[in-house]
């Protein structure tokens, strides 16, 4: 199969990979073919692979939409515009070979337009680097990661929004706090109590409506919050269609100065706007006749520019008006929350988080079918640790797509994170340069890993992040494809070092001072235990309770090893190993650990909330979708009363003085 083979090269599917032991690993000729097809290459004969290689050929002989540069740097030309005409004065013509051409550098950085042998293109010019913390000019800062709906504020809800995201920013601020990191803020599923994960969103380009917050903007409460019962787990399944609920009977009410002042808004996010709007509103319709995910809606409503949808729109018009409210009265609460924290003084507000992909039912999905991958989801291989893989039922951009379009989607994507933030999370940002693809239907081990453009890529996140002042992170946690962290070193990307997983050789925690100084210094993410949940094994019991222990291992043999690995925590953290908590004990770990990161070389330095509550529980368990009550967990109380209990001020101040120390 030499020329499948070729083929899956010529498309960029890795045949060969490495998993996390170093051992190689080889993808079927079954799976290969599978995927090239999925991807629009047909593969299933000779026949089809002798096509699909002229095909390809094809591809690379159409002029691109976009150059991506290096700002100061010549830029190869482009071999699809490697050539040139010349005519004589007699009239004759020749073929110029200027395939060893540059573009001259140019020195300042953003889009340009550019026309080589009559083809109009965009010329993408990128900074070196992005945006430092240094450039703050406030030496080296932290801020608390938080989960949104897991906030309580002054006024019962039956989660927090947007309002409590606020009072969330103005204590903080007050603790000395540059920044505040959130967990996605994407678009869901109106109304629908199930997809209730952040990273698993309808949109990357708009918001979940249900965040917004009329207070903030001047308008009156929701009705009905004040008879909330608030409990310690949040009950989806109820919250959000009462908030819909909530939401239209807010909705109508509004006078017509406001609903101008909406369209106002609205007006200069344009049509992609509108068409989120409708694909909520047929969401909802499709979805009280059972029907979840356009796929499952009747063929006509399946293409957006079609004559069914643009019936639906003109009948149902005010539908369509009442989504574009709840997405106008999402941003601007957001903006407003970004607004109150450069006001009172951070150096960067919200740390917002994309999420790695989109769900295959989703309105990105359904709009961009062209620039998305078909029939196919991402995930993670087998490994260890996951003997059948991971297949996280998300589609993302094709890279055949992203070509077409001259990154347009990409772009879009990343502005829109920034546009109400002061810094940007990248999640599994391995997949700038490659994603482990699985067809539809099959297991994670089918799959195989596709490469991306990831220089283009990743000199495009410069761009948008110094066009909008902001940092990134890019999350590097897992196993690295080559190249990928020295490139988003130069890039000024952040990377991630998380205390759980900076060991040394022989096992140990490594010391504050071996901390990489260009990464962000973190306690924990939503995806692992606690320090407090640790240090008592609470994370423990849960893999005791799942059937989650590692292979061949007992409780006692997972408690003997904790133990162990108890000891070598608190001597990395204390130097001191004679004197450690008991078990029951983990407050001095807690506040230990805090002072850790704190003191780090790193110029940012994020503490989940949970770790500065000490709290047991984490917010997700990986893995799990009901075993585990992921993303439902509330405080106890309102945030400001919590931040003022001795302990947990005594925490928070650890924290800040190490930071500034």
């Amino acid at each position: 199969m030499q020329q499948l083979h070729a083929l899956a090269e010529a498309i960029g599917l890795v045949r060969t990979w490495w998993d996390v032991d170093g051992a190689p690993q080889t993808v079927s000729d079954a799976s290969l073919a599978t995927i090239a097809a999925a991807l629009g290459y047909p593969a299933a004969t000779e026949v089809e692979i002798a096509a699909s290689l002229a095909q390809v050929d094809s591809e690379r002989a159409q002029p691109p939409a976009m150059i991506v540069a290096d700002v100061g740097r010549p830029t190869p030309l482009p071999a699809a515009l490697a050539h040139a005409r010349i005519t004589a004065d007699d009239g004759t013509a020749r073929e110029l070979d200027v395939s060893n051409w540059m573009l001259p550098p140019v020195d300042e950085a953003g889009y340009h337009a550019l026309t080589i042998n009559g083809h109009a293109l965009t010329l993408a010019v990128a900074p070196r680097q992005c945006p430092s913390v240094e450039a703050l000019g406030k030496g080296r800062i932290w801020g608390p990661a938080v989960q949104i709906p897991a906030l309580r504020g002054a006024a019962p809800k039956s989660f927090g929004t947007f309002a409590e995201l606020a009072e969330a920013i103005d204590t903080f601020a007050a603790c000395g706090a540059d920044a505040v990191a959130i967990n996605p803020v994407h678009a869901l599923f109106a109304g629908y109590g199930h997809d209730f994960s952040p990273y698993s969103p309808s949109s990357r380009l708009y918001l979940n409506a249900a965040m917004g917050d009329p207070v903030l903007l001047g308008l009156p409460p929701l009705e009905g919050d004040e008879v909330v019962e608030e409990a310690a787990l949040i009950d989806w399944e109820t919250a959000l269609p009462q908030r819909l609920a909530q939401m239209r009977g807010l909705f109508a009410r509004l006078d017509a100065a406001t609903r101008e002042r909406v369209a106002r808004s609205n007006a200069p996010h344009g049509e992609g706007l509108v068409r989120q709007a409708l694909y909520d509103a047929l969401d909802v319709h499709f979805r009280a006749q059972g029907l979840h995910g356009w796929q499952t809606w009747p063929a006509p409503f399946h293409a957006p520019e079609g004559d069914a949808v643009a019936a639906f729109a003109r009948d149902n018009a005010e539908e369509v008006e009442f989504h574009l409210f709840t997405q106008w009265l999402a941003r601007e609460s957001l903006v407003c929350v970004q607004q109150r924290a450069r006001v009172s003084g951070m150096a960067v507000g919200l740390l917002a988080d994309l999420a790695v992909g989109v769900h295959t039912g989703g309105s990105d999905a359904w709009a961009m079918r062209g620039t998305l991958l078909q029939g196919l989801t991402i995930g993670a291989p087998p490994d260890p640790l996951g003997p059948h893989g991971q297949n996280w039922n998300l589609t993302g951009f094709s890279p055949r797509g992203l070509a077409r379009s001259g990154y347009a989607p990409w772009i879009a994507t990343i502005r829109a994170a920034l546009a109400t933030s002061g810094a940007l999370r990248i999640d599994h940002a391995f997949g700038l340069a490659r994603l482990w693809v699985v067809p539809e239907g099959q297991p994670s081990s089918a799959g195989a890993y596709l490469t991306y453009p990831f220089d283009d890529l990743i000199r495009l996140v410069a761009l948008e992040a110094h066009l909008a002042g902001a940092l990134i992170v890019a999350e590097d946690l897992g196993t690295m494809p080559y190249g990928f962290g020295p490139a988003i070193a130069r890039r000024g990307m952040l990377g991630m070092r998380v205390l759980w997983f900076e060991r040394a050789d022989d096992d140990g925690f490594i010391g504050t001072q071996d901390y990489d100084a260009q990464a962000v210094a973190m306690t924990g993410t939503h995806d692992t235990a606690t320090v407090a949940g640790w240090w008592t094994g609470r994370d423990l019991d849960w893999a005791e309770k799942l059937g989650r222990l590692p292979e061949h291992t007992s409780r006692v043999e997972a408690d003997d090893r904790r133990d162990w690995d108890r000891g070598l925590l608190w001597a990395s953290l204390t130097h001191d190993a004679s004197s450690r908590p008991a078990p029951n004990d983990p407050a001095p770990v807690v506040e230990a650990a805090l002072r850790r990161i704190g003191a780090a070389p790193c110029g940012l330095a994020i503490a989940p909330l949970e770790d500065l509550l000490a709290e047991r529980e984490q917010p997700n368990l990986p893995g799990t979708i009901t075993e585990h009550p992921n993303w439902r967990r509330r405080l106890d109380a309102p945030l400001s009363a919590l931040l003022a209990e001795p302990d947990t001020a005594a925490r928070v101040h650890a924290l800040d003085e190490a930071r500034k120390g």
